[in-house]
């Protein structure tokens, strides 16, 4: 059995992460920590879990996951984790950290973006946890970066496409749509009921702190510097994330050459699912599991593809991801833990 740990639980990337490893068939979720709630059973603050969960939270030692773990989540905001990850991997734990602190190769772009990295050597080292494209790098790594959810969303429909030349890398404008958890636990006005229900606004236009890690992500799998339009929104739902993204085809690429493209880069990958024609994602069909449903369509009469891509926000986006990033690291089947069936309606 593994012996996971997760630092910051109670969050909701925290606290997905719980549900998923308590059904994991390869692991013992061994150490929870939350400074929040140091002391309090899990359950109480989540009680869908009652009977399922019978860890308490805990104050965060090194001590406590050096003895005790295989393998530490670090599901924290921006910049906490970079003060606990260098022990942990000192003490030769693997480590999966779902912040923004360990996924730029670039630092000066992550420090325009968060904020000082007290971590420097170890960027270096990590591997960005998109899954399905990094694979082999992820199989090798002790860190690895999570990816946030709307690079997730938008980056696996596109890195094929942009790999095989099909697309013009300057004429990509994705907009996505987010739920409400996406933005995390905390109140704040924002995210108060009155101020998102019945609403759909667009935020944070040409100054996300994803835009940055997508753009690096396209640059490092095209080899030349790629920049994009991206605008997100939030939408009243709690979970789920629907991205449109919009770009010019090369001469001469059609339907079938956008589908044969991500149909043989996605071949064998279980979580990848490719609509037929005509049939599109919807967040509905992919809520509470690790499924990214893509569909797609060259406009007629502009030439324009427009593609579309469906996560839950919270797993592929966050939580599952990271399952799956640890399933690979430990040469486990990728979907262990993994495997809930999608809600039919």
């Amino acid at each position: 059995m593994i012996r996971a740990g997760i630092i910051g639980a109670t969050g909701y990337a925290g606290a997905e992460l719980v549900r998923i490893l308590s059904g994991h068939p390869e692991v013992s979720l061994s150490v929870i920590t939350s400074r929040q709630y140091a002391g309090i059973p899990f359950a109480d603050i989540y009680p869908a879990l009652t009977g399922r969960v019978d860890l308490n939270c805990e104050e965060y030692s090194v001590d406590r996951f050096s003895s005790g773990t295989d393998v530490v989540f670090t599901a924290l905001p921006h910049q906490l984790p970079m003060a606990f990850v260098p022990e942990l991997l000192a003490a030769g734990k693997k480590v999966i950290d779902l912040s923004a602190d360990f996924r730029f190769k670039d630092l000066s772009t992550y420090e325009l973006f968060y904020q000082p990295h007290t971590a420097v050597d170890l960027c270096e080292q990590s591997v960005y946890g998109l899954s399905e494209v990094n694979f082999n790098d992820i199989q090798q790594a002790s860190l690895v970066g999570n990816p946030g959810c709307y690079p997730t969303s938008v980056l696996l429909p596109l890195v094929p496409l942009l790999k095989k030349g099909l697309i013009n890398p300057h004429s990509i404008i994705a907009d996505s749509k987010s739920g409400v958890s996406g933005a995390g636990r905390s109140a704040s006005l924002t995210t108060h009921f009155c101020e998102v229900n019945e609403a759909c606004k667009a935020y944070k236009i040409g100054a996300h702190r994803h835009t940055p890690e997508m753009e690096e992500t396209l640059s490092i799998a095209t080899g030349e510097s790629i920049h994009l339009t991206f605008v997100p929104h939030l939408i009243p739902v709690t979970r789920g994330m629907l991205t449109t993204i919009y770009a010019d085809p090369v001469q001469g690429a059609g339907q079938d050459d956008i589908r044969e493209c991500l149909a043989a880069f996605y071949a064998g990958r279980p979580f990848i699912r490719l609509h037929e024609d005509n049939r599109y994602p919807d967040i509905s069909h992919v809520r509470g599991t690790n499924y990214c449903d893509m569909g797609f369509k060259v406009d007629p009469g502009t030439q324009r593809l427009i593609l579309i891509s469906a996560i839950d926000n919270l797993v592929k986006g966050a939580a599952g991801q990271a399952v799956q990033n640890m399933n690979i690291m430990f040469g486990l089947d990728e979907t262990a833990g993994l495997q809930a069936l999608p809600f039919p309606v």
